[in-house]
């Protein structure tokens, strides 16, 4: 199974109401995030059977949005084992939940979704230190209990490289 994982993209200041927390939608720069990350993986050719998120607005947003960016025609799943504060548990019991499926995406919060990640990567079942920033998406090809990281890109790097093809294909138009 091909696993990708997706941290949120950027949603602002955190508030300290939960109720409200739970609600914080994607700021103006999540959702160009959101852009960079969905044509990117698109320009891979990147498919998935599901997408799995977090049941916070801004997860939803960030699946929905890369969703479309991939032409993701299906439901979108919602899962409690990707809200913040789920364990390790509740995250293997998703796995098993789409075990038949080729290829998930499943779209998070940090510090689990790192967590999570951090454990399949890991040959001895311990963690692995490494953090998803907002908006970053990371591929991991799964093989029964663990995964190997394929790779890991942030919407930052990604908008570098599409800043420098586009200032690249302008005509140059200095004179000598």
């Amino acid at each position: 199974m091909i696993l990708y994982f997706l941290r949120h993209a950027s949603a602002g200041e955190h508030f300290a109401n939960p109720k409200k927390d739970e609600k914080r939608a994607l700021d103006k720069e999540g959702i160009e995030q959101c852009g960079y990350i969905g044509r990117a993986l698109a320009a891979l050719d990147t498919q998935v059977d599901a997408i799995v998120s977090s049941p916070l607005k801004r997860c939803t947003q960030t699946a929905s949005l890369v969703g479309n960016e991939l032409g993701y025609e299906g439901k979108l799943q919602i899962d409690a084992g990707l809200r913040p504060g789920a364990g390790l548990a509740d995250f293997r019991k998703l796995l098993e939940k789409y075990a038949r499926q080729e290829a998930i995406m499943v779209v998070g919060h940090n510090p689990n979704l790192s967590q999570f990640l951090g454990a399949v990567i890991s040959d001895s079942g311990c963690e692995a230190s490494l953090e998803l920033k907002k908006g970053a998406v990371a591929k991991v090809e799964m093989r029964r209990s663990s995964g190997t990281l394929q790779w890991c890109v942030t919407p930052k790097v990604l908008r570098t490289l599409y800043d420098t093809a586009v200032e690249s294909s302008r005509p140059n138009t200095s004179r000598k």
